[in-house]
């Protein structure tokens, strides 16, 4: 009995490590950590967070239906949009800090990424570092709470076309349209009018070589943009407010 007892011993293959517990190594999840950083530029995924508040980065510029040069820094709305449907799906997620410091971009994609912000069932609290400019504002007004620090600027500006333009008077009703619709989202998620926006747009005397207004910091609370001067901490905590109101049942503006 005892010699087959042995036999089977040795016939019985060795334990090996799961792939689940090679994961839990730490090595392993530094790896992992640093391929989030580079791919979407965060430390972790919805599926895989501990806190209940989630963050978005907006950076560089807003990649449209083109692929952009590779040394340029491209937030791309095929990445933010289905992280936007998983957030909204995440019960564990409970608010969202969408962080800002880009220069605009495609304005169809920007405007989907602020549509979606602004449909979200959850809080959103927006935070505008070094620059919210172009099609990035209708992304920080999106949220339902705005931030902006001291020295971080805002332009507003009329909408550019680039390519081919034809130079006929339907191509002027056409940026009339596009440039109505990123008045109509603004100024309907801000506390901003509609005059006072269309007179920062087509400003004449503050950009050299161009039309529009820089605002800086405070001058977009002032205007009615953004909601309040702060930074990263001012941000959480408003969340986190947003958050508890409407787990008390009340409802989030």
């Amino acid at each position: 009995m005892r010699q087959l007892s042995r036999r089977r011993q040795r016939l019985q293959p060795k334990r090996t490590q799961s792939v689940n517990e090679k994961l839990d190594t730490p090595p392993q999840k530094e790896e992992n950590v640093l391929q989030n950083i580079q791919e979407l530029g965060q430390n972790i995924i919805p599926q895989q967070l501990e806190s209940s508040i989630h963050s978005i980065s907006i950076i560089g510029q807003v990649e449209g239906h083109l692929i952009l040069p590779p040394q340029n820094k491209t937030t791309k709305y095929e990445h933010v949009i289905p992280q936007l449907v998983a957030i909204e799906q995440n019960a564990k997620i409970k608010g969202l800090l969408v962080l800002l410091n880009t220069v605009g971009g495609d304005v169809e994609a920007g405007l989907a990424i602020a549509e979606m912000i602004a449909t979200l069932s959850k809080p959103t609290v927006s935070l505008v570092l070094g620059g919210g400019h172009s099609i990035g504002v209708p992304i920080a007004v999106s949220a339902n709470y705005s931030f902006i620090t001291e020295t971080a600027t805002m332009t507003i500006h009329p909408i550019r076309l680039t390519g081919l333009v034809i130079g006929v008077p339907q191509t002027y009703e056409y940026l009339d349209k596009m440039q109505d619709r990123v008045i109509k989202f603004v100024t309907k998620y801000s506390r901003v009018t509609e005059d006072k926006f269309r007179q920062l747009m087509f400003c004449t005397d503050q950009l050299a070589r161009d039309i529009g207004t820089v605002m800086v910091g405070k001058d977009a609370v002032d205007d009615g943009l953004i909601r309040e001067v702060g930074g990263l901490s001012e941000a959480l905590r408003k969340l986190q407010e947003l958050v508890d109101e409407q787990e008390a049942g009340r409802v989030v503006h």
